[in-house]
């Protein structure tokens, strides 16, 4: 093969095998022990914020069935949770890509935190019912916005991208485990809302150690400080970056199968507690099968780490939906207990490596010049699923009864299917 010959093939590579090969290739000289450091402190201050994410999402799901008795409502006004949290989203994915250019990684993700604390801090007072609703909006908001820093944070990355953003989301799956239990004995209580007390603490001391890991500064400078290799500037990319991510088909390919398949998670974790008591008739220890379902994912997303490599992540894609379809027919049809709780563990193991695995493969079809924003708009419009899709459940369940659920929870997970195939498998052009 002449070297003209070469150079295109290494060039133009559409196997996603080897496009995790090349993308893991260090292209940046060694790192300084001073740069190690810098890289390990700001990994960790995002693994905190991701826990804390995970750990109020899966707070709503226990919590739910004592807010509908608290404030005597049904199915589709207990979901109005999930369309204000949708807005706050939505908000967020919008405003970071108009912040971004403006103020910068460390600064947003404080503004993140802060707009978290002031929504637990509401949420504690139980207040009514209107006023303790759109405290998930000003969450929503701040989870957006710390979400899409974070996601295009790692992923601009050029050391161990794929691997630290499994174990990025996997520490959010670790949060998303552990406070169902905590959430599930906060129900019983009389002051069942001091369960947002605790998780306020939490946001605030993430506040903290963002402000003084990150110290305000801009995601170049995080980049450089941790030895990174810094994105290239392009004149005019203020202006041209949100007309170009919401122009580029990809992306919102991308962003649609998140919002459907984050949507189907927080679906079958925020409903899954109502549908055991309600249907299997299960005992209040029911909000425990949330925390299984969680503990899958947080498994899945590093277990599987070695099998994305291995299958290749674009394809393995098809594998794991396949079986996440199959194990909630399971759940549908066979009125068991124990066997529903282990199935819906095995749900969230295998679909747990599916968002980072769309964040990665963000990083290899999207140009690098709008990378940042399209990866804020894919993680945050993705996040308004965690809202659209529970609310639309309980709306359905408002009519039809909870045991809707699982056929529609089957549907979305076969929608994913069909997205993941008209999603881009092919690398950017190396200039």
């Amino acid at each position: 093969m002449s070297e003209r010959n070469s150079t295109k093939a290494l060039t133009c590579i559409t196997d996603d095998k080897a496009l995790d090969e090349v993308k893991e290739e260090p292209s940046a000289p060694a790192l300084t022990p001073g740069q190690k450091n810098a890289a390990h402190l700001q990994f960790v201050a995002l693994c905190w914020t991701l826990f804390i994410a995970g750990w109020g999402d899966a707070s709503t799901g226990p919590l739910l069935p004592r807010i509908r008795q608290v404030y005597n409502v049904g199915f589709a006004i207990v979901s109005l949770i999930f369309v204000f949290a949708c807005v706050g989203f939505v908000a967020g994915a919008l405003a970071n890509m108009y912040l971004t250019g403006r103020f910068g990684l460390g600064k947003i993700l404080v503004f993140g935190c802060l707009c978290q604390v002031v929504a637990f801090a509401i949420q504690a007072a139980a207040p009514p019912f209107p006023v303790f609703v759109m405290a998930y909006a000003i969450n929503g908001m701040g989870l957006a916005l710390q979400d899409a820093q974070a996601n295009a944070f790692i992923a601009t990355m050029k050391n161990n991208s794929a691997t630290k953003m499994g174990i990025l989301h996997s520490i959010y799956s670790l949060g998303a485990f552990l406070s169902p239990f905590v959430a599930t004995q906060f129900a019983q209580l009389t002051r069942w809302s001091f369960h947002y007390l605790v998780t306020m603490g939490m946001a605030f001391s993430s506040a903290v150690l963002l402000t003084c890991i990150f110290k305000f500064k801009t995601q170049d400078e995080c980049l450089a400080q941790a030895g990174e290799v810094i994105p290239e500037k392009v004149e005019g990319v203020e202006e041209a970056t949100f007309k170009e991510v919401m122009t580029t088909r990809a992306v919102h390919l991308l962003a649609i199968f998140i919002f459907v398949s984050v949507g189907v998670g927080v679906t079958i974790a925020g409903w899954t507690v109502t549908y055991i008591l309600d249907v299997r008739g299960g005992g209040p220890s029911a909000g425990y099968i949330s925390s299984g379902f969680f503990g899958g994912v947080t498994l899945g997303r590093v277990a599987l780490l070695s099998v994305n490599k291995k299958v290749g992540e674009y394809r393995v894609m098809f594998i794991y939906g396949t079986i996440s379809t199959s194990l909630l027919f399971t759940v549908w049809f066979i009125p068991s207990l124990i066997g529903n709780a282990i199935a819906l563990s095995f749900v969230g193991f295998f679909s747990g490596p599916m968002y980072p695995i769309v964040m990665n493969q963000a990083g290899r079809v999207l140009p690098r010049r709008i990378l940042s924003g399209s990866i804020g708009w894919i993680a945050g419009f993705g996040q308004a699923g965690s809202a659209v899709l529970p609310f639309l459940t309980g709306a359905i369940a408002s009519k039809h009864g909870i045991g809707s659920m699982l056929p529609f929870s089957v549907a979305m997970m076969i929608f994913t299917l069909v997205l993941w195939a008209l999603v881009p498998n092919k690398a950017r052009v190396v200039k």
